[in-house]
């Protein structure tokens, strides 16, 4: 067993004082080593984290939940960060950085004319959506993939359940968000166009919202299915790239396809841990954007796009999402090598720079990835069943990394064949896999 010490302290103090213990569930200690993750950190660079007892990290995880494809603290980025702060990050007018981000964003996505800033992913969906309802003058929207927090995405979970289940996180509660929202979204499946196209014959349909690719890609041409669609009906169609977004292409990873939307959203990767959104598209569209109320007052702030403009740059001049590809095509390749070796059958998703795997007809599949997460951090590493790739990832992270999962998949399959039972190996209480609440 191995004891975290000041991080797991400091967690339980949050647990009194934040509701839920931290503010995004993704980094919640439950969802990866209940007990004994370590909770906080003291100080990121490249790929490594130093936890609050000043213990050296390889973080093989979640990169910042896909933030930091630069890898954390990148130099370049930083210093235009604190050149900003020595020079003002608010005031009275406006800063020029937003304007010229602005154009940039128009020029990697030349369908589009038009764009709006927030800070939060969460934020950027809500501005889309009633930018797009506006636009349309409809309501309803059909919705495919995890858009984020707020009322309008939340208001599916009072349709007829846990409609949001197969959305990337089950168990969404939409308590607090008024019923009167009911049956406003409508969520459908990814590459079952017969399914949405039923949804636009029969409800009126104003906005389609999607992500390009979550853990698999179109199949049968959809995505140009779901443009010819929205375009016949005149629906407004949405292309959610705050998490795919800057790691197949320079930009969206729609570009891949050859699918254009009418609006799109950027989060992430845009500013290499610094906060920055965009909600970029078609005049037409944007324009609309006027005749609703949408403003905030940490929008204008000059930190967020004074980063995503060095970032920006800094991956065009390294092609970084080129690098990250690789990247991650390494470690699906020696996941797969691994599982193979030990006689375990595993299944890949995802993108290369976004790849997560899961042992196949195993109904322990939470227990192995608590157990991974556990030795592995006994190891020297922060990891679990998914990988988030970066820049900062050298050929020695990834060497290292498999070396030291060798063991861990050896024991699994003696799990598997009865040798060994997977719960005696545990320290603590298993991962959570979903949102539940907090004792």
């Amino acid at each position: 067993m191995i004891n975290m010490g000041k991080g797991q302290n400091l967690y339980e103090k949050a647990k009194q004082l934040i509701p839920g213990g931290t503010m995004l569930l993704s980094k919640r200690p439950e969802m990866f080593l209940p007990d004994h993750w370590p909770s906080y950190y003291s100080e990121a660079k490249g790929c490594i984290i130093k936890d609050l007892d000043g213990r050296e990290l390889i973080d093989m995880s979640i990169m910042g939940i896909g933030t930091n494809t630069l890898g954390y603290g990148n130099e370049n980025v930083d210093n235009a960060v604190m050149d900003t702060v020595r020079k003002g990050n608010m005031s009275t007018l406006n800063c020029p950085e937003e304007v010229y981000l602005a154009e940039k964003l128009v020029e990697l996505n030349p369908w589009a004319h038009m764009v709006r800033f927030a800070r939060a992913g969460g934020e950027a969906n809500s501005i889309a959506i009633r930018i797009a309802r506006a636009a349309a003058g409809k309501d309803k929207v059909a919705i495919c993939g995890y858009h984020g927090w707020h009322d309008w995405y939340l208001s599916a979970n009072h349709n007829g359940g846990d409609d949001l289940s197969g959305h990337l996180i089950p168990g969404l509660s939409p308590k607090g968000v008024p019923k009167s929202l009911k049956d406003t979204v409508v969520p459908f499946n990814y590459n079952n166009y017969e399914e949405l196209e039923n949804i636009v014959n029969t409800q009126d349909i104003g906005v389609i919202k999607m992500e390009v690719v979550r853990n698999f890609g179109p199949e049968n041409n959809f995505l140009q299915k779901v443009r010819d669609l929205a375009t016949r009906k005149n629906i407004v169609l949405i292309f959610d790239e705050c998490t795919s977004g800057f790691r197949e292409t320079f930009g969206g990873i729609y570009k891949k396809y050859g699918v254009e939307p009418d609006m799109a959203m950027f989060g992430k990767t845009i500013g290499n841990g610094y906060a920055l959104t965009a909600v970029v598209g078609k005049k037409s569209i944007m324009e609309a954007a006027q005749t609703s109320f949408i403003s905030s007052t940490f929008w204008t702030e000059r930190i967020g796009p004074t980063a995503a403009l060095a970032t920006l740059k800094e991956m065009e001049e390294i092609r970084s999402w080129e690098i990250i590809t690789k990247t991650g095509k390494k470690v699906q390749k020696g996941w797969k090598k691994l599982a193979e070796a030990n006689n375990l059958s595993i299944s890949i998703a995802g993108i290369p720079a976004l790849s997560t795997y899961s042992f196949n007809n195993s109904e322990r599949n939470l227990y192995y990835k608590t157990y991974i997460t556990q030795e592995m951090l006994k190891k020297g590493f922060l990891a679990s069943t998914h990988f988030y790739a970066s820049v900062a990832h050298e050929e020695k992270h990834i060497n290292s990394y498999f070396d030291n999962l060798s063991d861990v998949f050896q024991t699994i399959y003696k799990c598997e064949i009865g040798e060994k039972n997977i719960e005696d190996l545990l320290d603590g209480p298993v991962c959570h896999s979903g949102f539940k609440r907090l004792n």
